[in-house]
């Protein structure tokens, strides 16, 4: 269960130039990941709209997949959860620093490890669950493929923005909750 912001443990000093760097690291690699995903799929994406491919019916699916996966994946997924822990996770990096989570920041901040049993079996499902259903969509004929990566590019659109505005507020207010997925938090 996510400890309510107020009632975590927020460090006695504001954060250092040295420390917001090293955040930029562990959010700059999920950026990153979902940035050159963006790149991959937009173009699939946009196929079936360019090429006029779609009927009235699938152009209805398309426009009601956009919305609900803006809604479910981008808002409730990455805005609400993925993305203030990879931010809250990427400052704590940025706090304490080891050879091992520097090396380790894009699964560090993914709650891939050093989180609760919990987040653990969640993350790694989700992470595993991701890669069975690209597998899966990559195997859908046009326009049904483009039609399923136009709403993933929509909510990982989203998901990029919230981690950037997220992060940019963070770091202008200098300070950050400790992540209340750590074991022990």
């Amino acid at each position: 269960m996510l400890v309510p912001r107020q009632a975590r443990a927020m460090p006695e000093a504001r954060l250092t130039t040295k420390q917001i760097w090293i955040a930029v690291w562990g959010a700059g690699l999920v950026c990153l990941l979902l940035g050159q995903a963006l790149v991959r799929l937009t173009p699939i994406a946009l196929q079936p709209i360019t090429s006029g491919a779609l009927s009235l019916s699938e152009g209805t699916i398309y426009v009601v997949w956009v919305v609900v996966n803006a809604y479910a994946e981008g808002y409730r997924g990455f805005q609400r959860r993925f993305s203030p822990r990879v931010v809250e996770r990427s400052f704590y990096l940025g706090r304490y620093p080891s050879p091992l989570r520097l090396l380790l920041a894009l699964p560090f901040v993914m709650s891939l490890f050093h989180s609760t049993k919990r987040q653990l079996m969640v993350s790694w499902i989700l992470l595993l669950a991701i890669v069975g259903l690209v597998a899966l969509v990559r195997l859908m004929p046009q326009p049904w493929r483009g039609i399923v990566d136009g709403g993933v590019v929509v909510g990982l659109a989203w998901g990029l923005v919230a981690i950037v505005v997220i992060f940019i507020r963070t770091a202008a207010r200098g300070e950050c909750a400790d992540p209340a997925d750590l074991p022990g938090a």
